[in-house]
């Protein structure tokens, strides 16, 4: 397996959520909740230094968080 894959939340076909890393077929894991998958995508993207990724339910990217070495930090500083 591959590290640093992006971690994908999105809407399951059947029922509930999937989390699949970026160029998966399968999932990694599918839960009932979105809140569920997004907890178990950032576990993982933290775990693998890489980013989360998480779909609207028409499939669009509505959020995420990067967890990696981003080459693109932002410059200001909160």
């Amino acid at each position: 397996m591959s590290n640093n894959k992006n971690q994908h939340v999105v809407k399951n076909t059947a029922h509930g959520w999937k989390v699949i890393g970026a160029g998966n077929k399968r999932a990694t894991k599918i839960t009932d909740t979105k809140a569920d998958a997004i907890r178990i995508a950032t576990r993982i993207a933290k775990n693998q230094h890489s980013d989360t990724k998480i779909h609207n339910m028409n499939g669009k990217i509505a959020s995420g968080n990067s967890y990696g070495n981003d080459p693109n930090p932002p410059k200001d500083k909160k």
